[in-house]
């Protein structure tokens, strides 16, 4: 039986300075975003643990499926700009028309597979806040968004 551990947060006093900082450039990402054909915008945001944040938005492109996702985006530059600093907390947003989404929006499944070899590769759990003007969700360990993630990962211990 699967459990899904997480938080449901209405008020955004209960953060901490740290995290609404995150939340606040992960919006501000979403002004980045290239999306012609779905008018759907979605902004991210990576804390690292030495304090930098990293953010990216979806590109789209008329080859599809040739686009990216905000979530990768951001994750991806920071694996290439600072490949042995892990991650601490992510956070994303996505818009449409009428702005901001009510509803937090999840990671899609190839975003979720990337966050995960992220975790494994630094061997520390991170936070995810799904952000919606409505509630944040936050969980804080990508294997609860993906129980049955894929590894290639040979020494990595998945427990």
């Amino acid at each position: 039986m699967l459990t899904i551990d997480y938080t449901e947060i209405v008020d955004t006093n209960q953060l901490q300075d740290w995290e609404k900082s995150l939340i606040a450039q992960a919006k501000m990402a979403l002004e980045g975003s290239y999306s012609p054909y779905s008018h759907f915008r979605v902004g991210a945001a990576v804390l690292l643990e030495n304090g930098t944040i990293i953010t990216g938005s979806n590109q789209e492109n008329g080859a599809y499926p040739s686009g990216l996702c905000a979530e990768r985006v951001a994750l991806f530059y920071a694996g290439a700009k600072y490949p042995n600093v892990p991650i601490k907390a992510l956070a994303v947003v996505a818009s449409n028309e009428k702005g901001i989404t009510s509803n937090p929006v999840s990671p899609c499944g190839a975003c979720r597979q990337v966050m995960m070899e992220y975790q494994m590769i630094s061997g520390k759990p991170y936070s995810i806040y799904m952000v919606g003007t409505g509630k944040i969700i936050k969980i804080d360990d990508v294997r609860i968004l993906l129980p049955f993630s894929f590894t290639n990962v040979s020494d990595v211990d998945q427990k």
